[in-house]
């Protein structure tokens, strides 16, 4: 017997006793639907049902047909087998938009989610802890900017470091690449790529690692009289740095890069990824779609970013050093000697005291204030443009 018919032949013979006692006069009909549980207007429509067509006219004709908006089992059937063969692993949310944008699909995410369920494709997901308030986003973009690194196994057997930066505001990355580990030289290139793509931002909001700060004693405040080589950048650039205390001040990163982690690896495993360089080469063309996903608008209007002008990044972004130079016009830099070409203002430049700046590329300038005296490859040998006219910082 199917579920539906027991409870049903048993309401059907509680109506026939309901219905014979008003017939004879020993209840109105308003009671005899209280009895029912059922308003007197559907009492009324059950008796003429009755009266036409005895116990088959109460039947629910729901219940003998299937619903004409039940999919196809054909339709179910190619569903699962798009999962099980090419996706699996996939969160449903995941595979729902490849599912509507490369296959055409047109089925809701909620059913979507029940027909893997139901097959035994996709778990279901434990039941959410209490509810916990979040800090709110700021008003504007640009006023408070993340950056943050995830170590995690991008592609199978590889485990690096992607980094990420991105607006409080709106959750969009504005710069996302791998290297082999965080450092100076990643984040001076994640806030590089962002200030060339949306000018000059108010806050940077950061991990207490040692490339951002020094921490005299573990687990108590920063010391922001000593700056780091990336401290003093964001100084230079009038960046507000701000240290995160815990992982839970960091709630937005933390939620960033477990959906990363998600839905990355499936991503770079589809398309065959499996080095460092096809990797950020793919990132290009991936956060626009991760931001269409998964950005919100800007509670205000307006924008709190500034545009760079005429601030040479280079020069900034970079790690520097003091040194003095020698009796023999050079500079002693990390085992190698930076000679100082004759210069058109000033015979020598002994016991000066002058700035040594290293770029990302290993390469060197040695400046006196703003003068740059001269540049030179990763191995110290002068470049050819390095000449008593080098330019200015």
């Amino acid at each position: 017997m199917d579920r539906t018919e027991l409870p049903r032949a048993a309401r059907t013979l509680r109506f026939e006793e309901l219905y014979r006692a008003w017939l004879r006069g020993e209840m109105t009909q308003g009671w005899a639907a209280g009895v029912l549980g059922v308003s007197e207007r559907t009492f009324r429509r059950y008796a003429s049902r009755y009266e036409a067509g005895g116990p088959e006219g109460l039947r629910d004709g729901r219940v003998a047909g299937g619903s004409h908006r039940r999919a196809p089992a054909a339709e179910v059937a190619a569903l699962e087998a798009l999962y099980g063969q090419e996706y699996e692993g996939w969160s449903v949310r995941h595979f729902h938009e490849r599912y509507v944008e490369d296959h055409g699909g047109r089925r809701s995410y909620t059913w979507v989610k029940n027909r893997l369920q139901g097959a035994g494709l996709v778990k279901r997901g434990r039941r959410r802890g209490r509810h916990r308030l979040r800090r709110p986003r700021k008003p504007l973009e640009g006023l408070m900017v993340h950056q943050d690194g995830s170590t995690h196994e991008w592609v199978p057997g590889r485990v690096w470091d992607l980094i990420v930066t991105s607006d409080d505001a709106t959750g969009r990355v504005y710069s996302g690449f791998c290297v082999a580990e965080e450092g100076t030289w990643s984040s001076f290139r994640g806030v590089r790529e962002t200030v060339e793509a949306k000018g000059l931002f108010a806050s940077l909001y950061t991990d207490r690692g040692s490339h951002y700060w020094h921490t005299p004693k573990a687990g108590e405040k920063v010391d922001r009289s000593r700056p780091t080589q990336f401290g003093r950048a964001m100084g230079e650039l009038g960046i507000e740095m701000i240290p995160s205390y815990s992982p839970q001040a960091r709630g937005r990163c933390e939620r960033l890069f477990r959906t990363l982690q998600g839905r990355l690896p499936n991503e770079l495993a589809r398309e065959g990824i499996a080095d460092m360089g096809e990797a950020n080469e793919y990132l290009g063309a991936y956060w626009p779609r991760f931001n269409a996903a998964f950005g919100v608008e800007a509670a205000g209007e307006g924008t709190a970013f500034v545009p760079l002008s005429d601030v040479r990044l280079d020069d900034i972004l970079c790690l520097r050093e003091a040194r003095t130079v020698g009796n023999d016009n050079c500079v002693s830099y990390r085992g190698k000697r930076l000679r100082i070409a004759p210069q058109p203002h000033r015979i020598h430049y002994v016991r000066a005291k002058v700035r040594v700046h290293e770029y990302e590329d290993g390469s060197m300038s040695v400046f006196h204030d703003r003068l740059r005296l001269g540049r030179y490859d990763r191995q110290g040998c002068p470049l050819a443009t390095s000449n008593g006219a080098g330019g200015t910082a």
